[in-house]
């Protein structure tokens, strides 16, 4: 695709939890849990209010009508905050200190006071039906290939509760997650192109990395994107979590739009019509053969005039405009819905396809949608069907996206509009003042591999790996006096090949490590005894005598190399130094991995030496 042509314009947001003792509003600690640790459980309706300017928002008034009830799982490290029974505490000024040294680092602009505002959310995300945000800084860039791309806004507010499960009607969250401190990092839609998207989303994830105070591992970091073409909508996709897809996602969503822009023409060009009636077709289904209506409490639909062929129409690989109508359907606690362009199937006749379209008055060339459940949850998803039908008319909808694992997207909810925010009265504003504003910024990552690249003659890719701040420190200690080569194998490649064989290298910590090359430049181990060491400490924690007595045989050096010298005195009397090459390979046989060889070699010539000098 011509991307310029399109008009394409993409700006993401980052959202990246910080690795703080405690979360933003109150003194619990930034723990994870697993669910069958919690102590109990409560719940929650959250109802939908107006804002300060009159409004609603629209994607929680749709949230309303899903009409869910909200479950939370409660642990003995959280809190009568996480529960909204409570005020919140002061911002946690660990947070504020980070989120300053990002700021900086993208050449941003500081407040010059920090006010936190809440942001309307019933998602059942949030137990308040609103998440706390504060706008720290405004206004900085960063460079891709020489081009800037600007960075509008960063934001501290809190994260989310997870949700761990979807039952009909209910959603089920865990408060561990609440309230650990976020930023949220949002560019301007200077991005033009998929693999600039890529980029930017990956020196952003340097930058973080970089400050040594940020979360890792899965679910800590997420990107959203918002992406546009000329005559089609702003759509924001929520929840990337492998940024090596985020390309395909742009592409993906640009042939979305391009097909549903085909679909619009189509539509004016047959005179197509949204009918808003919703018909009672149960009876149509009374002997039928499908179990997916079989037992089904109430069965409806709705006529698409001159849609016939369209609903059908794929807009994306493997999703149709169908797939579009299902997805909205189970945001209302349905299994999906199903449609003339794919009927009969599924155990639906023909006869009753016929009898379906007599009773909603529709042609040949019309389109019937029909939905099955709990009669008000098929009638509100199948009204929203209508708007989202209606909307084909006129193009592409702006709307919140799902990011699919394959790079499609699922429709989420309408985008939220500016009804959403409004001032948060319970948390006092904070002064950025000079000593805050002039805190020390990191090196960035990129940076300080350029010189491990100079200095210690890594490759790019290694330099990068042993400039990130989880091994700065190690690598930094022990680099110079045993060689950054074999610091980069005990820390990262040697664990790596570890992980692949089956071994839980999560188990290695800094300790660890620090033990095993101390071990190397004392001369204890030799580097070959690396790969075994580790997997030692795989399995269980020791210190350095329960190590070497772990790899030590059963007789120690000096006093295999005083039997074995004697064993071969007349191949000593016969090669004289010569003998020290078969007898080395002897030795290492017994030893190899478990001390240096130049030790082992040192010892072999003295013995042998003294042998030829007793003759």
């Amino acid at each position: 695709m011509n991307y310029a042509d399109l008009g394409l314009r993409v700006g993401i947001e980052i959202h990246q939890q910080l690795d703080t003792r405690q979360k933003l509003f109150c003194r619990c600690p930034t723990e994870l849990r697993d669910v069958g640790e919690a102590d109990f459980e409560f719940f929650r309706y959250l109802r939908l209010k107006k804002s300060e300017l009159g409004t609603e928002d629209r994607a929680a008034r749709e949230e309303v009508m899903r009409s869910r009830k909200f479950i939370y799982k409660f642990y003995d490290t959280t809190c009568l905050v996480e529960a909204d029974e409570e005020p919140p505490a002061e911002i946690n000024r660990e947070a504020l200190v980070t989120g300053i040294q990002i700021a900086r680092m993208l050449n941003m602009e500081l407040v010059d006071e920090l006010h936190v505002m809440r942001k309307i959310v019933i998602d059942g995300s949030n137990t308040t039906g609103f998440q706390r945000t504060a706008l720290l800084a405004f206004d900085g860039y960063i460079q891709i290939d020489g081009k800037n791309i600007g960075i509008a806004t960063l934001c501290i507010e809190e994260e989310a509760a997870k949700k761990i499960e979807e039952r009909k009607g209910k959603a089920v969250y865990s408060l561990d997650r609440l309230g650990i401190p976020l930023v949220e990092i949002g560019t301007t839609p200077d991005i033009d192109s998929p693999d600039l998207a890529k980029k930017t989303a990956k020196k952003l994830g340097m930058i973080l990395r970089s400050t040594g105070r940020v979360k890792r591992g899965l679910g800590t970091i997420r990107q959203d994107v918002n992406i546009s073409i000329r005559d089609g909508a702003r759509v924001e996709i929520k929840g990337v979590q492998d940024v090596d897809i985020l390309d395909k996602i742009v592409e993906y969503e640009v042939i979305r739009q391009v097909n549903l822009l085909r679909i619009r023409d189509e539509l004016e060009k047959r005179g197509a019509r949204v009918c808003r009636e919703v018909f009672d077709v149960k009876h149509v289904f009374e002997n039928t053969g499908s179990r997916i209506l079989k037992k089904a409490r109430a069965i409806m639909a709705i006529k698409l005039e001159r849609f016939a062929g369209l609903v059908g129409k794929e807009i994306q690989p493997g999703r149709r405009l169908g797939t579009e109508f299902s997805d909205i359907a189970k945001t209302f606690g349905l299994g999906g819905v199903l449609h003339t362009d794919e009927l009969p199937a599924y155990g639906i006749t023909q006869e009753e396809v016929d009898e379906l379209r007599n009773a909603v008055r529709a042609g040949e060339n019309d389109a019937v949608v029909v939905a099955s459940g709990e009669e008000q949850r098929v009638k509100n998803a199948l009204l929203r069907i209508v708007e989202r039908a209606e909307f084909c008319l006129n193009g592409v909808p702006e709307e919140t996206r799902r990011a699919n694992d394959d790079g499609t997207t699922s429709y989420l909810r309408p985008l939220p509009g500016a009804a959403r925010m409004y001032p948060e009265t319970d948390v006092p504003p904070v002064v950025i003042d000079e000593k805050l504003k002039s805190i020390e910024v990191p090196e960035l990552i990129e940076e300080r591999a350029k010189r491990y690249t100079k200095r210690y003659k890594l490759s790019e890719d290694l330099a990068m790996i042993m400039a990130d701040p989880k091994y700065v420190e190690i690598f930094e200690e022990f680099a110079d006096s045993i060689g950054a080569s074999i610091v980069a194998r005990v820390l990262h490649l040697i664990p790596s090949q570890l992980k692949k064989e089956g071994y839980d290298v999560e188990n290695l910590d800094s300790n660890d490590l620090k033990l095993v090359l101390s071990l190397i430049r004392d001369g204890k181990i030799a580097k070959e005894g690396v790969e075994e060491v580790l997997k030692i400490l795989t399995r269980k924690k020791l210190e350095e005598e329960e190590i070497l007595a772990r790899l030590s045989p059963s007789q120690d050096l000096d006093h295999f190399i005083s039997k074995l010298v004697v064993e071969k005195r007349d191949l000593i009397d016969e090669k004289g130094e010569h003998a020290f090459k078969p007898l080395m390979g002897l030795v290492m046989k017994e030893f190899r991995g478990r001390i240096d060889g130049k030790i082992i070699a040192e010892k072999l010539k003295n013995a042998i030496k003294k042998v030829m000098e007793g003759n």
